[in-house]
């Protein structure tokens, strides 16, 4: 059925004020209390969700650092083979630690005597690092290790992987049962391999 132009069903009515046309009745749409109901679960989510976000940050933040340190540690032992010479990993400070090659052959660590840190070293984290076994870390010709002990990272999170275990012949990466930041002790009781 066509309606004609001057059919006065075909418009809703008008508004007593102002003149135009209101929305009709069955239109639908958001009230002021509906909107801000959203908005404030939207802003909870947000708030929850940061939360969450920087606390993976941190937890990725030490698991990157573990597996940088670990594919260095590789690293050495891998140019000790082919290269048929010692390296060695040592911690200059809490937070650093370089690859050290045995270029003058005398079977020790003589930084700047003789002996070469590799190009891209010493390499800076910011956890600290506890080596158990003291000293550094040597690669003979066959890529066996004679200090063998435990690499922890201090840190407030729990991560996946934050410590080391440096067996003779292998290197496993692992999680500390007790962080040290909580009293935990850097050793191979503590950290379990992954």
């Amino acid at each position: 059925m066509r309606r004609s132009l001057h059919d006065h069903t075909a418009l809703p009515p008008l508004r007593e004020k102002g003149g135009s046309r209101p929305f009709p009745a069955d239109e639908k749409g958001f009230s002021l209390i509906e909107l801000l109901v959203v908005v404030a679960i939207v802003g909870i989510l947000a708030i929850a969700l940061g939360f969450t976000y920087e606390g993976w940050m941190g937890r990725y933040k030490v698991e990157k650092a573990t597996k940088d340190l670990y594919s260095d540690l590789m690293t050495a032992r891998v140019n000790a083979m082919t290269r048929q010479r010692m390296f060695f990993v040592d911690f200059p400070s809490a937070t650093s630690y370089r690859i050290i090659e045995d270029t003058n052959d005398n079977s020790a660590s003589n930084p700047g005597a003789g002996d070469t840190v590799l190009q891209t070293f010493p390499k800076t984290i910011e956890y600290t690092i506890t080596w158990n076994s003291g000293g550094a870390i040597p690669f003979d010709k066959r890529g066996i290790i004679s200090n063998q002990g435990t690499i922890c990272f201090t840190t407030a999170t729990d991560p996946d992987y934050d410590c080391i275990r440096i067996f003779e012949t292998r290197i496993n990466m692992g999680k500390l049962t007790t962080q040290i930041s909580a009293g935990g002790v850097c050793n191979a009781a503590n950290c379990v391999a992954k």
